[in-house]
């Protein structure tokens, strides 16, 4: 394992935490690198990174926990529960914003690369608004889209009555015993042991840790560390806050007209690894890149978070998973996020 994460240690180098879980006992938990090169903080397993993109199945989780409440229904059509959604927009269900088959464009498109004010989950409509098309129509193909996630935040917003961040702080984050989780707000919350995140340029590695749009939640803003995710690791496989079915649900994807198969659920992208389901995601944003793959039959899950841009800890993770799960069912299969349009 050192081997693997020879790249991420060092005294002058941002880095990495891991852990694996098997059949609910952490086998290997460790750390490399800093989290803070200014401060040379070391980086530890407690250590909280922005998610990215891992943060969607904590959106998806936040809407099952509505629907489990009968507040919410998967197939409502966002315009009626959401006051400002586009009307152009009206042929759009809550389920299509899960599972990328909206069609909806990202809201990244319309923010000027000049842009310094930080954009909100609340502004992600008015940036809809400014086309009257979708990519196709609803439900018929797969497009990645951050703004479906972004939509889904304000969803659980409306519908709730509570802010996003404080609705997944006292649904999801502490009944599942993850303490030091947030949905960072600037100014409004604070991130404890908070890895800052870096880029690399040919004089070395410099200080990456937001853009434009890193204050998104909905898609990709929470923080973590690999201690708290092992606690919501549990809570999947416990069924500690969504039904059993419900999470079924968030774990198979639709299957398009015409019979062609999506392979991403509520959240969480879905493959098949050689006769062995595969949930996986990626998590890649401002000097942060992150890795999850759990593997629910085999009870087996690896999580790698990276306080830095670049590198593939998907493929780590999957290095790490292997010894567990025997010789790979499907060598050289393609990571789904790698052929999905507009994965990034």
């Amino acid at each position: 394992m050192d081997a693997l994460f020879r790249d991420y240690d060092g005294p002058e180098r941002p880095g990495a935490s891991v852990v694996v879980i098997h059949e609910g006992k952490v086998v290997l938990r460790r750390a490399y690198g800093l989290a803070d090169l200014e401060k040379r903080a070391p980086a530890t397993p407690e250590s909280n990174y922005r998610l990215a993109s891992l943060s969607k199945q904590f959106t998806a989780t936040a809407i099952l926990l509505l629907v489990q409440d009968r507040k919410l229904r998967l197939d409502d059509h966002v315009v009626d529960v959401l006051p400002g959604f586009p009307a152009s927009l009206k042929d759009v269900r809550v389920h299509h914003l899960l599972q990328h088959t909206s069609g909806i464009w990202d809201y990244e498109d319309f923010v000027p690369a000049t842009q310094t004010v930080q954009v909100k989950d609340r502004d992600v409509l008015e940036l809809l608004s400014r086309t009257e098309r979708t990519w196709f129509a609803p439900g018929t193909a797969v497009r990645y889209s951050n703004s479906g996630y972004a939509v889904l935040a304000l969803i659980v917003q409306q519908v709730s009555g509570m802010p996003f961040a404080r609705f997944l702080h006292e649904r999801v984050f502490v009944p599942s015993g993850m303490r030091s989780s947030v949905a960072h707000e600037d100014g409004v919350s604070t991130v404890v042991r908070r890895a800052y995140g870096y880029a690399v340029d040919r004089d070395g590695f410099i200080p990456r840790d937001q853009s434009p749009t890193s204050a998104v939640l909905g898609d990709g803003g929470i923080y973590s560390s690999v201690d708290d995710l092992v606690a919501w690791d549990r809570a999947l496989d416990s069924h500690a806050l969504v039904s059993e079915e419900l999470q079924k649900q968030a774990w198979t994807p639709p299957t398009l007209p015409g019979g062609t198969p999506s392979r991403y659920g509520f959240g969480w992208f879905v493959d098949n690894d050689g006769g062995r389901q595969r949930l996986s995601h990626h998590g890649e944003t401002s000097g942060f890149t992150n890795a999850i793959v759990k593997y629910p039959e085999q009870r087996l899950t690896v999580i790698v978070l990276t306080n830095r841009a670049g590198g593939e800890p998907w493929t780590l993770a999957q290095y790490l998973a292997d010894p567990w799960l025997g010789p790979p069912g499907n060598p050289g299969s393609t990571w789904p996020f790698v052929t999905l349009p507009n994965a990034h």
